[in-house]
């Protein structure tokens, strides 16, 4: 891994199960997050994704791409265009800088509205897998 390189983009179906169990998963009851009519009330067209769920998308985002033994150490997003039921956010990145085993990847997530999420995550990377020797046999 070194700056410019990209990660794989990911698709993820913005339902509004996905953005319903989101905001309970993460204590969030405002009623924008599962009440058309409250959303409607508020300005919106309907229910939107609230930034912990982006947060957590955005981690895995992160952590399906470099696998298990990767560690997230820094989240920083900010919000853009919001997320709706029957959309799709396409998450994209790309590696702005590696110190060590720490990485720095710049991160996007887009809609038919713009761009949801950008932000910047710093993980861990995982320990490179130790070459092992072939066993002896007797």
């Amino acid at each position: 891994m070194k700056p410019g390189d990209t990660l794989p983009p990911l698709t993820v179906p913005i339902t509004r199960t996905l953005i319903i169990t989101g905001a309970i998963a993460s204590r969030d009851y405002k009623d924008v997050h599962h009440d058309p009519e409250a959303a409607r009330a508020a300005g919106s067209p309907d229910i939107f994704m609230n930034i912990l769920t982006t947060n957590g998308l955005v981690g895995r985002y992160i952590t399906d791409h470099l696998g298990p033994g990767a560690v997230l150490r820094k989240v920083a997003i900010r919000l853009g265009a919001p997320n709706h039921p029957g959309d799709a956010m396409a998450l994209t990145g790309t590696v702005t800088s590696v110190r060590g085993r720490t990485a720095e990847v710049a991160v996007v997530g887009a809609n038919s509205l713009g761009r949801h999420v950008t932000g910047t995550v710093t993980v861990t990377l995982p320990e490179p897998e130790a070459e092992t020797e072939p066993e002896a046999t007797a």
